[in-house]
């Protein structure tokens, strides 16, 4: 692995935590992710399931977790099976986890091979009144591709259909929602990394540079200091396409004059960061360009300290949006008696910041949790306020990563984001 290892501490207590929230007599199980064919031969590079990394801290695929925390046989209370590595495996791929690094990571003490699964899930099955079974619920999201998590539970279903069967993903993600020291810990490195990536950039850009070496720069910087890559596409967007939200092309010469607006995060030990900049190519902003960023961090700096325990992101958005309503009054773009006169289902703000302002963050940029959940300590949100104004040709979004707290914690306060700091930076460079 490219990271530091995580102790498996944490997925020990991870582990005890749900046992706490299963009911009496109950197994459950959890699937690594599939490997996802891409072209030919090939495949995707794998990415773990978040809820299969949380439990056990395992980065590799073909791995099944069986939790029966009331089985009277303590070694069949935890099992993790994985697949056995063969010599064709070593000649051609390299070797996988042996039994003994498995329990190391996860801290698992019954460990066997995959192909032992069938026989030992019986045994598990028969004894079992009732079975957890995992898939993605994020309300976000949807595919029509078939999981393997769906394809198993449909198995089990068909070869089991006297046994009652539950919702494992309401529980991980009540767990998931809090961080604890050891996760705030890899979000602070995956913040850091793209905290030089940033550095990086700010010595790069000028004009004539391509939005495609401006992401290879990025993507260099994360490598590099041993991050898995990006935690998500990159948006590398300059001049008009600031105003898109979710424009990734990255493929147009940033001009003399315009902005550069970057969303970029680097995902260490699968934990991302969410960061965006926007930058003048030329190194100075414009007066205009300057109001506008300037309206942007009064908002960001506003909305971050409001990151407190009690509050949901809906209520907060909504207060946020009343501030961008006084910038924007204050940017000319309307005035106080328009608002007045506003329709209340069209409020003029929309039409120059039309999403949210933040989403849980975690082992997924957009991670477990919704909009109307009560904030509380140790969860990690992105702040992501920004005005878009197309008529003018450019928008400006800019976002860290806080901790929720009495006094919110800013993972990403040593990212510049003043612009005296920021054309200072370029200047040097």
């Amino acid at each position: 692995m490219r990271y530091q290892p995580v102790s498996s501490g944490l997925f020990i207590r991870n582990r005890h935590k749900l046992e706490k929230k299963l009911k009496p007599n109950a197994l459950a199980v959890v699937l690594s992710n599939d490997e996802m064919p891409r072209n030919g031969d090939q495949c995707f590079p794998f990415r773990q399931s978040s809820d299969m990394f949380y439990l056990t801290g395992l980065d590799q695929e073909k791995c099944i977790l069986t939790m029966f925390p009331n089985h009277p046989v303590e070694a069949m209370r935890e099992i993790v099976f994985t697949v056995k590595t063969t010599d064709a495996m070593v000649t051609w791929y390299g070797r996988k986890y042996t039994l003994d690094e498995v329990s190391r990571i996860s801290g698992v003490k019954s460990v066997k091979w995959l192909d032992e699964f069938e026989g030992v899930l019986r045994e598990l099955m028969a004894r079992a009144s009732v079975v957890y079974l995992n898939q993605n619920e994020n309300p976000r999201f949807t595919t029509d591709v078939p999981s393997q998590e769906l394809r198993f539970m449909q198995k089990l279903r068909n070869d089991y259909p006297l046994h009652g069967f539950e919702r494992l993903a309401p529980l991980i993600t009540s767990l998931r929602l809090i961080k604890e020291d050891e996760e705030i810990e890899q979000m602070i490195k995956a913040c850091d990394i793209t905290g030089k990536a940033f550095s990086r950039v700010l010595g790069f850009v000028k004009p004539g540079v391509l939005e495609y070496e401006v992401e290879a720069e990025i993507t260099h910087e994360f490598i590099r200091n041993g991050a898995s890559g990006h935690a998500y596409p990159p948006i590398v967007a300059s001049g008009a396409d600031t105003c898109i939200l979710h424009y990734n092309t990255n493929d147009k010469e940033c001009k003399d004059g315009d902005l550069l607006l970057i969303d970029f995060g680097a995902e260490y030990a699968n934990y991302a960061g969410d960061c965006t900049r926007t930058i003048p190519v030329n190194g100075k902003f414009s007066p205009r360009q300057r109001q506008v960023y300037e309206a942007v961090l009064r908002v960001l700096r506003k909305a971050s300290r409001m990151l407190v325990p009690g509050t949901t992101i809906d209520k907060y958005h909504a207060e946020v949006c009343k501030i961008v309503e006084k910038e924007l009054i204050g940017l000319g773009l309307f005035t106080e008696e328009d608002v007045k006169n506003q329709d209340p289902a069209n409020p003029l703000y929309f039409k120059y910041y039309m999403h949210g302002t933040s989403h849980f963050m975690g082992l997924d940029v957009h991670d477990v949790g919704n909009k109307q959940l009560t904030l509380a300590k140790g969860m990690v949100l992105s702040c992501e306020p920004a005005i878009y104004i197309p008529e003018e040709g450019f928008g400006i979004r800019l976002e860290n990563d806080i901790v929720v707290d009495d006094e919110p914690l800013d993972l990403m306060v040593h990212i510049p984001v003043e612009p005296d700091e920021i054309e200072a930076l370029m200047a040097r460079n």
